[in-house]
Protein backbone atom coordinates (compact mmCIF):
# COMPACT_ATOMS: atom_id res chain seq x y z
CA UNK A 1 0.00 0.00 0.00
CA UNK A 2 1.29 3.46 -0.95
CA UNK A 3 1.70 5.68 2.10
CA UNK A 4 1.30 9.45 2.18
CA UNK A 5 4.30 11.71 2.46
CA UNK A 6 5.39 12.30 6.06
CA UNK A 7 2.98 9.72 7.59
CA UNK A 8 3.37 10.78 11.23
CA UNK A 9 2.93 14.46 10.46
CA UNK A 10 -0.09 13.58 8.31
CA UNK A 11 -1.52 11.53 11.19
CA UNK A 12 -1.08 14.51 13.53
CA UNK A 13 -3.04 16.72 11.14
CA UNK A 14 -5.84 14.16 10.67
CA UNK A 15 -6.16 13.73 14.44
CA UNK A 16 -6.36 17.47 15.03
CA UNK A 17 -8.51 18.48 12.06
CA UNK A 18 -10.90 15.58 11.41
CA UNK A 19 -13.30 13.20 13.15
CA UNK A 20 -11.77 10.10 11.57
CA UNK A 21 -11.29 7.01 13.75
CA UNK A 22 -7.88 5.92 14.97
CA UNK A 23 -8.16 2.80 12.80
CA UNK A 24 -8.84 4.85 9.66
CA UNK A 25 -5.91 7.16 10.33
CA UNK A 26 -3.61 4.26 11.27
CA UNK A 27 -4.34 2.32 8.09
CA UNK A 28 -3.95 5.36 5.86
CA UNK A 29 -0.63 6.36 7.46
CA UNK A 30 0.78 2.84 7.84
CA UNK A 31 0.78 2.98 11.64
CA UNK A 32 -0.64 0.96 14.53
CA UNK A 33 -3.93 2.24 16.02
CA UNK A 34 -2.30 2.38 19.47
CA UNK A 35 0.43 4.63 18.06
CA UNK A 36 -2.24 6.96 16.66
CA UNK A 37 -3.99 6.95 20.03
CA UNK A 38 -0.71 7.80 21.75
CA UNK A 39 -0.31 10.79 19.43
CA UNK A 40 -3.87 11.88 20.21
CA UNK A 41 -3.17 11.57 23.95
CA UNK A 42 -0.03 13.68 23.61
CA UNK A 43 2.27 10.86 24.71
CA UNK A 44 4.38 10.90 21.52
CA UNK A 45 5.10 13.17 18.55
CA UNK A 46 4.47 16.31 20.59
CA UNK A 47 7.01 18.28 18.57
CA UNK A 48 5.69 17.16 15.18
CA UNK A 49 3.82 19.79 13.18
CA UNK A 50 0.79 18.51 11.30
CA UNK A 51 1.18 18.05 7.55
CA UNK A 52 -1.98 18.93 5.59
CA UNK A 53 -2.73 16.10 3.08
CA UNK A 54 -5.52 18.15 1.48
CA UNK A 55 -3.33 21.16 0.77
CA UNK A 56 -0.58 18.99 -0.74
CA UNK A 57 -3.00 17.07 -2.95
CA UNK A 58 -2.86 13.65 -1.28
CA UNK A 59 -6.47 13.70 -0.03
CA UNK A 60 -9.63 15.53 -0.94
CA UNK A 61 -11.97 17.06 1.61
CA UNK A 62 -14.80 15.05 0.04
CA UNK A 63 -12.93 11.79 0.74
CA UNK A 64 -12.41 12.83 4.37
CA UNK A 65 -16.10 13.71 4.72
CA UNK A 66 -17.20 10.35 3.32
CA UNK A 67 -14.91 8.47 5.72
CA UNK A 68 -16.05 10.54 8.68
CA UNK A 69 -19.64 9.51 7.86
CA UNK A 70 -18.69 5.83 7.55
CA UNK A 71 -16.15 4.54 10.16
CA UNK A 72 -15.67 1.33 8.15
CA UNK A 73 -14.61 3.17 5.01
CA UNK A 74 -10.90 3.36 4.20
CA UNK A 75 -9.18 6.56 3.17
CA UNK A 76 -7.74 6.51 -0.34
CA UNK A 77 -4.96 8.67 -1.71
CA UNK A 78 -6.18 11.14 -4.27
CA UNK A 79 -5.71 10.06 -7.87
CA UNK A 80 -4.71 13.63 -8.65
CA UNK A 81 -2.11 13.84 -5.89
CA UNK A 82 0.88 15.92 -6.76
CA UNK A 83 3.53 14.24 -8.82
CA UNK A 84 6.85 13.73 -7.15
CA UNK A 85 9.69 14.98 -9.31
CA UNK A 86 12.72 12.73 -9.18
CA UNK A 87 15.80 14.68 -8.31
CA UNK A 88 19.06 14.30 -10.17
CA UNK A 89 21.89 12.20 -8.85
CA UNK A 90 24.37 13.67 -6.44
CA UNK A 91 24.22 15.42 -3.09
CA UNK A 92 20.94 17.01 -2.12
CA UNK A 93 20.82 20.79 -1.89
CA UNK A 94 19.84 21.90 1.60
CA UNK A 95 18.46 25.41 2.18
CA UNK A 96 20.62 27.55 4.45
CA UNK A 97 17.80 27.82 6.97
CA UNK A 98 17.81 24.03 7.46
CA UNK A 99 21.54 23.31 7.47
CA UNK A 100 21.82 23.61 11.23
CA UNK A 101 19.29 20.77 11.49
CA UNK A 102 21.46 18.29 9.60
CA UNK A 103 23.52 17.05 12.61
CA UNK A 104 20.24 16.17 14.37
CA UNK A 105 19.05 14.32 11.26
CA UNK A 106 22.39 12.50 10.96
CA UNK A 107 22.15 11.38 14.60
CA UNK A 108 18.60 10.14 13.97
CA UNK A 109 19.63 8.03 10.96
CA UNK A 110 22.71 6.63 12.72
CA UNK A 111 20.58 5.57 15.69
CA UNK A 112 17.56 4.20 13.84
CA UNK A 113 19.09 2.90 10.59
CA UNK A 114 22.60 1.66 11.39
CA UNK A 115 22.59 -0.38 8.17
CA UNK A 116 22.80 2.80 6.08
CA UNK A 117 26.23 3.55 4.60
CA UNK A 118 27.78 6.95 5.19
CA UNK A 119 27.53 7.71 1.48
CA UNK A 120 23.78 6.99 1.59
CA UNK A 121 23.27 9.34 4.53
CA UNK A 122 25.40 11.98 2.80
CA UNK A 123 23.25 11.73 -0.32
CA UNK A 124 19.97 11.83 1.61
CA UNK A 125 20.85 14.87 3.70
CA UNK A 126 23.24 16.74 1.42
CA UNK A 127 26.08 16.46 3.92
CA UNK A 128 29.62 15.04 3.95
CA UNK A 129 31.15 11.81 5.25
CA UNK A 130 33.42 13.88 7.51
CA UNK A 131 30.42 15.50 9.21
CA UNK A 132 28.75 12.10 9.63
CA UNK A 133 31.91 10.67 11.22
CA UNK A 134 32.15 13.60 13.64
CA UNK A 135 28.52 13.21 14.70
CA UNK A 136 29.00 9.44 15.17
CA UNK A 137 32.21 9.89 17.20
CA UNK A 138 30.76 12.87 19.13
CA UNK A 139 33.54 15.08 17.76
CA UNK A 140 31.16 17.58 16.17
CA UNK A 141 31.63 21.14 17.42
CA UNK A 142 27.98 21.19 18.59
CA UNK A 143 27.80 17.62 19.94
CA UNK A 144 26.43 18.73 23.31
CA UNK A 145 23.31 20.13 21.66
CA UNK A 146 22.67 17.48 19.01
CA UNK A 147 19.32 15.71 19.46
CA UNK A 148 18.21 12.97 17.02
CA UNK A 149 15.31 14.31 14.94
CA UNK A 150 13.49 12.79 12.00
CA UNK A 151 14.89 14.25 8.74
CA UNK A 152 11.48 13.84 7.09
CA UNK A 153 9.85 16.07 9.70
CA UNK A 154 12.72 18.51 9.33
CA UNK A 155 12.14 18.58 5.57
CA UNK A 156 15.65 17.37 4.73
CA UNK A 157 14.54 14.33 2.76
CA UNK A 158 11.34 12.64 1.60
CA UNK A 159 9.81 9.44 2.96
CA UNK A 160 10.22 7.89 -0.49
CA UNK A 161 13.96 8.60 -0.63
CA UNK A 162 14.50 7.29 2.90
CA UNK A 163 12.49 4.12 2.24
CA UNK A 164 14.47 3.50 -0.94
CA UNK A 165 17.83 3.95 0.83
CA UNK A 166 16.81 1.68 3.73
CA UNK A 167 15.55 -1.03 1.35
CA UNK A 168 18.85 -0.91 -0.56
CA UNK A 169 20.82 -1.14 2.70
CA UNK A 170 18.72 -4.09 3.90
CA UNK A 171 19.35 -5.96 0.63
CA UNK A 172 23.09 -5.35 1.00
CA UNK A 173 23.10 -6.65 4.59
CA UNK A 174 21.14 -9.78 3.61
CA UNK A 175 23.54 -10.45 0.74
CA UNK A 176 26.58 -10.00 3.01
CA UNK A 177 25.10 -12.42 5.56
CA UNK A 178 24.40 -14.99 2.83
CA UNK A 179 27.94 -14.68 1.46
CA UNK A 180 29.43 -15.03 4.93
CA UNK A 181 27.37 -18.13 5.77
CA UNK A 182 28.47 -19.96 2.61
CA UNK A 183 31.89 -21.56 3.08
CA UNK A 184 34.56 -20.82 0.47
CA UNK A 185 35.63 -23.96 -1.48
CA UNK A 186 39.31 -23.29 -0.74
CA UNK A 187 38.47 -23.03 2.95
CA UNK A 188 36.67 -26.38 2.72
CA UNK A 189 39.78 -28.06 1.21
CA UNK A 190 42.05 -26.54 3.88
CA UNK A 191 39.67 -27.77 6.58
CA UNK A 192 39.70 -31.31 5.13
CA UNK A 193 43.50 -31.34 4.81
CA UNK A 194 43.85 -30.11 8.38
CA UNK A 195 41.54 -32.88 9.61
CA UNK A 196 43.48 -35.54 7.69
CA UNK A 197 46.81 -34.27 9.06
CA UNK A 198 45.50 -34.41 12.61
CA UNK A 199 44.22 -37.95 12.01
CA UNK A 200 47.63 -39.07 10.73
CA UNK A 201 49.33 -37.56 13.77
CA UNK A 202 46.94 -39.41 16.06
CA UNK A 203 47.61 -42.69 14.25
CA UNK A 204 51.40 -42.25 14.56
CA UNK A 205 51.10 -41.45 18.27
CA UNK A 206 48.93 -44.52 18.73
CA UNK A 207 51.53 -46.75 17.01
CA UNK A 208 54.40 -45.43 19.12
CA UNK A 209 52.28 -45.82 22.24
CA UNK A 210 51.64 -49.50 21.46
CA UNK A 211 55.31 -50.06 20.62
CA UNK A 212 56.38 -48.53 23.94
CA UNK A 213 53.95 -50.73 25.88
CA UNK A 214 55.30 -53.89 24.18
CA UNK A 215 58.89 -52.93 25.04
CA UNK A 216 57.94 -52.40 28.66
CA UNK A 217 56.27 -55.84 28.80
CA UNK A 218 59.38 -57.44 27.26
CA UNK A 219 61.64 -55.82 29.87
CA UNK A 220 59.43 -57.09 32.66
CA UNK A 221 59.70 -60.68 31.37
CA UNK A 222 63.48 -60.47 31.19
Amino acid sequence: MTLPLMPKATAVWLIEKTALTFNQIAEFCGMHPLEVQAIADGEVAQSIIGYDPVANGQLTQEEINRCEADPDRKLKLSANRMQIVKRSKGARYTPISKRNDRPDAIAFLLRNYPQLLDQQIAKLLGTTKDTIAKVRDKQHWNSANIKPRDPIILGLCSQMDLNSAVAEANRRVEKDETDTSSLNPSETIEHQESSETKKEELDINHIFSNYSEKNNQSDDLN
